[in-house]
């Protein structure tokens, strides 16, 4: 199946499962009158596998440099899984991390899990699930580099279009995306 062909079914299987209308309060603070859950998708097989090809797709065709994927728990965690399989299905090796958002609270006491697996300096992909302000890319962009990695690119599976991918772009962080809210609610 074709890039496009697997856009449009996860763009359905997110209308199906993920997409809500009604009155909601974003994690940002916004009112909306739509609400994406994307973690019916993202936990889903069938969007997950979507997810992992969609995004190994776009990554390679682009030709953005990367060593491993990851972004803050929670959202990003089940894309940076997704995402290291497919990678590893097509004989590349992108391992996932993850962004705490407090330190733990016990043994290292660090922000990122899985450093083990990147090399000093890695080129890292920061994932989010939806991105409305870019909040949650920003704080991993900025844990990632206080940590001496290098965040070259963030993607995202649902852009909001509220703002995000410009705030994003404001770090120096170039901003990706395999859909938008307009894509969803259309369906």
């Amino acid at each position: 199946m074709d890039y496009e062909a697997l856009r449009n079914e996860l763009i359905r299987l997110i209308r199906k499962r993920s997409y809500r209308e009604g009155d909601f309060t974003l994690s940002s603070g916004k009112k909306s009158t739509f609400y994406i859950d994307l973690k019916a998708t993202t936990l889903d097989p069938d969007g997950a596998y979507l997810i992992g090809e969609l995004a190994f797709e776009k990554i390679s065709k682009e030709g953005i440099p990367i060593d491993a994927v990851g972004g803050l728990t929670l959202g990003a965690d089940p894309l940076a899984t997704a995402i290291s399989l497919a990678a590893r299905a097509h004989g590349v090796r992108w391992p996932a991390f993850i962004v705490r958002k407090e330190p733990k609270g016990h043994g290292t006491a660090r922000y990122i899990e899985g450093v083990e697996n990147l090399g000093q300096g890695a080129r890292v992909l920061v994932l989010e699930d939806v991105v409305t302000t870019g909040a949650s890319s920003i704080r991993a962009i900025e844990r990632l580099r206080e940590a001496g990695y290098d965040p070259v690119a963030a993607l995202t599976v649902v852009d909001r279009e509220d703002g995000g991918a410009e705030a994003i772009a404001k770090t120096g962080t170039a901003f990706h995306r395999l859909s938008t809210i307009a894509e969803i609610a259309r369906g």
